[in-house]
């Protein structure tokens, strides 16, 4: 497994990254089918694992937490917070409040002293980044926390953040989580650009856009009972959803160009997103050890020119075919009453 600088930290991780997702109810709830998982990734030669308080509502990171007792030193762990953990107002975003308490779970769930990697799952619109700074810089103080990032935050932001660190004398982001795929290129636009400008690293999630880029969904094809889109089936994850039609005729001329590499399509859809030269790693999300050993290899594979400009003909480089897909946007864009001013006002 090849090994990649994670930004300018100093930090060796795998170019393949196990995220934890489907650990827990929304994947498998057995605990020794998903340490199975995880021994044979770490087999492999990953050294990098990802998760989140969200996930399964605490059971992934318990069971990623278990599964690692004795060799805790030898992995970079990051997990996220920011998703909300309860119906309780404050058990969510990225206030100083939260970031302290949920800090303390993840610790107490993933059975460590010390979370190498801690991100804030996605952008918080209604907290100044100035306190979501101060309150991780605490933790890395304090020795809870190794290094922290973002995940899914527009470019504007990231920079802010970089400002805002610079002048508060805060510790600053050291990487961004984008999703990012063949399907899902908008990172190209300017979240890679500024990754790199800030010598941070990319840990790119969806690299095949939540199942579809696995060739399992076709137009005329019935849907297995066991898929992700029969089991999730919300928003972009459904074989009918927002730009369905689009990828199911796009799948088809991605067929070709794996043929021709010599590749199936799961192969070439994680390898193109570890051709990007921003990207540090892609983070892989088995549900299943067969999906795991259908995954490991692409580390291995590198696209040539010709493969990629082809790719490039056939979606565009920085677009991303479905607007369900598109990484972030403002609330405003969304909720009517928040760019429409009140009646009466001045």
């Amino acid at each position: 497994m090849q090994m990649r600088h994670l930004g300018q930290t100093g930090i060796q991780v795998s170019r393949l990254c196990l995220g934890a997702m489907s650990f827990g109810a929304v994947g498998d709830t057995d605990a020794e089918q998903c340490r199975t998982i995880i021994d044979a990734a770490l087999d492999g030669g990953i050294n990098f694992v990802d998760t989140a308080d969200v996930y399964s509502a605490g059971q992934s990171e318990e069971i990623v937490g278990t599964a690692l007792q004795g060799r805790r030193d030898k992995i970079i762990l990051a997990t996220k917070f920011f998703n909300p953990m309860s119906r309780d107002r404050n058990h969510r975003g990225a206030s100083r409040r939260w970031i302290i308490q949920a800090c303390e779970d993840s610790l107490r769930r993933l059975k460590t002293d010390y979370i190498d990697l801690y991100q804030v799952h996605r952008q918080d619109e209604y907290t100044d980044l100035d306190e979501t700074l101060g309150a991780l810089s605490d933790l890395v103080r304090d020795g809870k926390v190794r290094m922290v990032g973002t995940s899914t935050f527009a470019a504007e932001t990231i920079v802010e953040a970089q400002w805002t660190a610079e002048r508060r004398g805060h510790i600053r982001f050291r990487c961004e989580q984008p999703p990012y795929s063949i399907f899902v290129r908008g990172a190209e636009r300017d979240v890679f650009p500024t990754c790199l400008r800030y010598g941070m690293g990319a840990i790119v999630w969806s690299p095949l856009n939540g199942g579809w880029l696995t060739g399992k969904y076709r137009a005329d094809t019935a849907m297995a009972s066991d898929s992700r889109f029969a089991r999730v089936g919300r928003g972009t994850w459904t074989a009918d959803g927002p730009g369905a039609d689009t990828k199911h005729e796009l799948l088809t001329r991605l067929d070709s160009v794996a043929a021709d590499a010599g590749l199936d399509l799961i192969t070439l859809s994680l390898a193109f997103t570890l051709a990007h030269p921003a990207v540090t790693s892609t983070i892989i999300g088995p549900r299943t050890l067969a999906q795991l050993e259908s995954q490991l290899p692409s580390a291995q594979v590198h696209l040539d020119d010709a493969i990629l400009d082809r790719i490039d003909e056939i979606v565009a480089p920085g677009e991303t075919i479905s607007r369900a897909d598109v990484a972030f946007e403002p609330q405003a864009i969304r909720r009517k009453d928040l760019r429409r001013l009140p009646v009466g006002a001045p």
